[in-house]
């Protein structure tokens, strides 16, 4: 291994550390708790370490909102796998997406709340948000009726999710109705 594929590698690794101690940090204490200085003294490496990877806050936000993407379609997709029937599938997805924001509230707000300097629904929108995206359209596009065009079917089906999602986070919502919400999404707007 030559010494520059050593420095990418180390590089690669500190970049890893300091976006999973972000995570962890806002996971445990929410966004407000991760600041720079506090990121350097977790990681035990100097601000200007920190800053050679990330211009602040809103870029490690990004980060996080990235890897939480990717995670989000994952689960989303390995829900959708195991169900029997377009019903059963559309029931699944909804759910993975509801239990993915409720066990990871900081990387959600990363994805939705905060502004990570992410491009949403453009040209230039990273390629794991693209597919999270393509995600919920895989499975609600199959459902979303006569004349409804997939994409705004999944739009709109997702911004349910969402509402869910948020609203029940902030006691909006009673979170012991999520299932009969959930069931009653399903049951209104799928064309099944």
């Amino acid at each position: 291994m030559s010494v520059q594929e050593r420095k990418q590698r180390e590089r690669a690794e500190r970049e890893r550390l300091i976006v999973a101690t972000a995570r962890e940090l806002a996971e445990q204490q929410g966004w407000d708790a991760v600041t720079t200085r506090r990121l350097a003294e977790r990681i035990e490496y100097s601000q200007p370490v920190l800053y050679s990877h990330f211009r602040g806050k809103r870029e490690i936000i990004g980060a996080v909102a990235l890897q939480g993407a990717t995670e989000m379609a994952l689960a989303m997709r390995a829900a959708t796998a195991s169900a029997d029937g377009p019903r059963a599938r559309v029931t699944a997805l909804a759910r993975a997406y509801l239990d993915f924001a409720e066990h990871n509230p900081a990387v959600y707000d990363a994805l939705f709340q905060l502004d990570g300097g992410l491009a949403y629904a453009q040209e230039d929108t990273p390629e794991q948000l693209k597919d999270a995206f393509a995600a919920l359209l895989e499975c609600l596009g199959e459902v979303a009726g006569d004349g409804i065009a997939p994409g705004l079917f999944t739009e709109l089906f997702w911004a349910c999710l969402h509402g869910i999602a948020t609203l029940t986070r902030t006691r909006r919502l009673p979170p012991e109705y999520t299932e009969q919400r959930l069931e009653l999404l399903v049951d209104r707007l799928a064309a099944l």
